[in-house]
């Protein structure tokens, strides 16, 4: 394994640092400045790894978040998949991420960025509604991808609404939300409304 540069170790120093700083201030109250000062890097280097502020949040969240996904994500098959399927891979990391105490404000973190950054730039496929909303398109008949799409993002709201509160859903309020979730995603596609008469 090749030794660590210095651009990529400064870079795993602003996330940390960024982490540490988001999980106990809050987005709004963290600036680039004060993640670059608390790694010990240059003003500006925020900005030179990342881009963004929001970016690099982007960068931590994909970065912490995703290995919990890594393994049910290589194993699923979309060709064989059901509705069910599909939100039992975001469920089931959801339950295990936020029955820990960093899993529980990094869930937190994600709700809150996600509601004020719908249009958020995620670089892995996963985290974007396009790869889902594909997948759900093939499964649900006549469902086309805009309403997939549309469906998918009321669907991720819930869900982040009810997994990143103060404590983690109970089994039985997890049991009620995969329900709810996928029968809201099953939902036959419904032709488009006749155009009203004038």
């Amino acid at each position: 394994m090749p030794a660590p540069t210095r651009s990529s170790t400064t870079r795993t120093a602003l996330l940390t640092a960024a982490e540490s700083l988001l999980l106990t201030d809050g987005y709004e109250q963290v600036s680039a400045r004060a993640i670059c000062a608390a790694a010990g890097a240059n003003p500006a280097a925020v900005h030179y790894h990342f881009g963004s502020k929001d970016a690099l949040v982007v960068a931590l969240l994909e970065d912490r978040m995703e290995p919990r996904w890594a393994d049910l994500l290589n194993r699923f098959d979309p060709a064989s998949a059901q509705v069910v399927d599909l939100v039992d891979l975001i469920l089931e990391p959801f339950a295990t991420i936020g029955s820990e105490p960093v899993g529980q404000l990094h869930l937190r973190l994600l709700a809150r960025f996600v509601a004020a950054h719908p249009d958020a730039e995620w670089t892995r496929p996963w985290f974007r509604l396009d790869q889902w909303s594909q997948v759900l398109a093939q499964i649900v008949e006549g469902l086309d991808v805009d309403d997939a799409r549309r469906r998918w993002g009321l669907a991720f709201g819930l869900i982040l609404d009810q997994c990143a509160g103060d404590s983690p859903p109970s089994p039985t309020a997890t049991a009620a939300l995969r329900d709810f979730v996928v029968a809201g995603l099953s939902t036959p596609a419904r032709s488009a409304p006749a155009p009203e008469k004038s």
